[in-house]
C-alpha cells in the first residue's frame, strides 16, 4: 500500500515538471492505473469492516 502510494507521488511530480503533453498523458495513464490498483485495496478493506471478526476468534486462550 505504502508502494503504491510512493509510485503515484512519483509520477504526479515527474507529471508536474514534463511540458509535453504526450508525456503528461502517459504519466496521467499511469497515475490512474495505481489509483485503480489501490482502490482495489480500499474496497477490499471496507468489505472486511462489515465482518464481525470478534465472534470468530477463540479468546480462551488469551491469558486476560
Amino acid at each position: 500500500m505504502n508502494g503504491l502510494t510512493k509510485e503515484i507521488r512519483s509520477a504526479l511530480k515527474a507529471m508536474g515538471k514534463t511540458k509535453d503533453p504526450h508525456e503528461k498523458e502517459i504519466y496521467s495513464r499511469i497515475i490512474k492505473n495505481l489509483c485503480d490498483s489501490q482502490g482495489v485495496f480500499f474496497n477490499l478493506a471496507s468489505e472486511m469492516m462489515y465482518f464481525d471478526l470478534d465472534n470468530e476468534i477463540d479468546h480462551s486462550d488469551v491469558p486476560f
